[in-house]
């Protein structure tokens, strides 16, 4: 088949390379005329592991090419993809502006009957309103064509596997010539197609992060229950998970989640509550618990050293919101960086893959960038862990200890071994778990105050 990718980010870029794997011959377009020429010589502009051998293996064999014209991408295509940003707007709302910019440059462009598919994470309703668009921009009114939602549900880190072995397939139209021609596309997958109206198809993506965004929040308000109470929240997810109709994904405790998607998401879901005149007052709990669980957290540092950080020096691991990602949007880790900076602080900072965006993000003042996680560490005043690499759960204790200035670690993932760690002499302050030596606090002042305004939009006071 002749595909046409528009956008070629964390989905695109994906997408039209598994695309091409699978055999197609399928165009990439973006805008970013630089991006497209990296891209040419395998300088991916995005790390997902395995993406840069799959994207060089389909351009040298000729069925991946990439351009900045649109015309050029549809041209020859049956299918074009929508695959540009949605980011989240001042009021809470996905910001569609690329979407339906895209939408006119395809209407403009056509010349013959396509299948115009939004993989782009939209509200209810956008995909009504890019038909409408298209057909007020063909040059001939007699051109057909058909829209289709086809969400993903692709998770940065592993995104070649996700494309590769979905759990589903969702495909939401209301023509069977344009269900017809997407089943082509996928039947080879072995896994369900879900075949829908467009507005089931899109709700479908909203409401499964919600409810993963609803698991994170759960289990770090539990989290909060055990660290009060002296459980471990680490063996009581554990215990959960084993549970089939519970399952232990999402269920890992830490400082809240953050990236592209759950963040405006589950605001965009609120907001589309709102819209319908309905309070979704689960959902604004969500916002609430991951905004107040970075509050829990920070407290616990001003608590141990107290509210002026000034001449303390902070090794930190982790600046990608994840871990097998350099993406850095909405990280929380970020977020806690500038944070300590503000109060004084020196960050000495790794991260195994977002160091160039995080230095476009901070910036220079009092942040030192290291080339390997044990740099960040000597003469520091304690060791944070914000992001769940891997090789940070891998860490050596016994050198660890020997380069910090004291023997401390907040631990913002849960990665090290609580008895391990503390047995070593280290004061370690993990989420869920109770720390060594501390007393009870009166805990009833520790949630920031979160405000969600009629809009949807999420004031801090």
């Amino acid at each position: 088949m002749k595909l046409c990718v528009i956008g070629t980010g964390y989905v695109g870029l994906v997408g039209a390379a598994i695309f091409a794997d699978w055999g197609n011959f399928v165009v990439g377009v973006d805008i970013d005329s630089e991006k497209i020429e990296r891209i040419k010589k395998g300088e991916m502009p995005i790390y997902e592991p395995g993406l840069s051998d799959i994207v060089l293996k389909n351009i040298s064999q000729g069925r991946l090419t990439f351009t900045t014209s649109i015309a050029e991408g549809i041209k020859d295509s049956e299918i074009v993809f929508v695959c540009v940003g949605t980011p989240q707007s001042d009021t809470g709302a996905a910001d569609l502006s690329a979407v339906w910019e895209v939408a006119r440059e395809i209407g403009k462009n056509m010349n013959g009957y396509k299948v115009i598919v939004t993989k782009s994470t939209v509200p209810i309703g956008t995909n009504e309103k890019v038909k409408a668009i298209v057909k007020e921009n063909l040059p001939d009114p007699s051109i057909e064509f058909d829209v289709v939602s086809n969400p993903e549900f692709l998770r940065e880190g592993s995104s070649v596997e996700d494309m590769k072995s979905p759990d589903r397939t969702v495909v939401g139209s209301d023509s069977e010539r344009a269900l017809a021609i997407m089943r082509r596309l996928y039947e080879h997958l072995n896994s369900p197609i879900v075949e829908c109206d467009l507005r089931s198809a899109e709700m479908i993506k909203y409401a499964s992060n919600g409810f993963l965004a609803t698991k994170i929040s759960f289990i770090n308000e539990i989290a909060q229950i055990c660290e009060r109470s002296g459980a471990d929240v680490s063996v009581v997810a554990k215990g959960m998970g084993l549970d089939r109709r519970i399952g232990p994904a999402f269920l890992n405790a830490g400082i809240g989640y953050g990236g592209s998607c759950f963040p405006k998401d589950v605001a965009a879901l609120y907001k589309t509550s709102t819209d319908q005149d309905y309070d979704f007052k689960l959902l604004r709990g969500v916002m609430e618990v991951n905004i107040a669980q970075r509050e829990h957290f920070m407290n616990k540092v001003l608590r141990h050293f107290g509210k002026n950080l000034s001449g303390r020096t902070f090794a930190v691991l982790g600046l990608a919101f994840k871990g097998n990602t350099d993406d850095i949007r909405d990280s929380v880790a970020i977020e806690i960086v500038k944070r300590l900076r503000g109060l004084g602080a020196v960050l000495k900072v790794y991260d195994p893959q977002a160091m160039y965006n995080a230095k476009q993000a901070l910036g220079a003042v009092n942040i030192e960038y290291c080339l390997d996680k044990y740099e960040t560490m000597p003469g520091a005043d304690a060791l944070f862990i914000l992001t769940e690499w891997k090789e940070f759960g891998l860490l050596e204790l016994d050198k660890v200890k020997s380069f910090l200035k004291s023997p401390v670690i907040f631990d913002g993932r849960n990665l090290l071994d609580k008895e391990k760690v503390e047995n070593l002499g280290f004061t370690y302050f993990a989420v869920g778990k109770r720390t060594n030596g501390l007393v009870k606090i009166d805990t009833r002042n520790l949630y920031q105050t979160v405000l969600l305004n009629t809009n949807g939009s999420i004031g801090h006071h």
